[in-house]
C-alpha cells in the first residue's frame, strides 16, 4: 500500500511517513498512519483490512521516495488481507484514472 501520483502531487513535497509497526492490524477506511509534507500533516487511511506484514524500511531516511515513485520504491506497507473480498471493492489503475477525470467535471 502507498499514495498515488495524484496524491503526492496535492501533497507536495513528502518530509516524513508515520506508518504502523510489523504486526499491527489496520482497518478498512481507518486511519493507519500519518504523512507529512511541506504543505500539510495528512492522515492515510487503508483501504483494506489487515495485519501488516512488512513496513518500507528506505522510506524512514528517505521519505522523498514517496514523491519520486509512488508506485515502486515510495511503497508504504505490506497488508495480508484479513477479508480478501474487500479486494474486489478495490479500484484498479483505469477505474481510478476515470474516477479522476469525473471529479474534474
Amino acid at each position: 500500500m502507498g499514495v498515488t501520483a495524484q496524491a503526492v502531487e496535492q501533497l507536495g513535497d513528502i518530509t516524513l511517513v508515520d506508518l504502523p509497526a510489523v504486526g499491527s492490524q489496520v482497518v478498512a477506511h481507518k486511519r493507519f498512519g500519518d504523512i507529512e509534507s511541506v504543505k500539510a500533516v495528512s492522515e492515510l487511511f487503508a483501504p483494506l483490512s489487515g495485519e501488516v506484514v512488512e513496513v518500507n524500511p528506505a522510506i524512514n531516511d528517505r521519505p522523498e521516495l514517496v514523491n519520486d515513485s509512488p508506485y515502486t520504491d515510495g511503497w508504504m506497507v505490506r497488508i495480508r488481507p484479513s477479508s480478501p473480498a474487500e479486494l474486489d471493492a478495490l479500484l484498479d489503475a483505469a477505474a481510478y484514472t476515470k474516477y479522476l477525470g469525473e471529479l474534474d467535471h
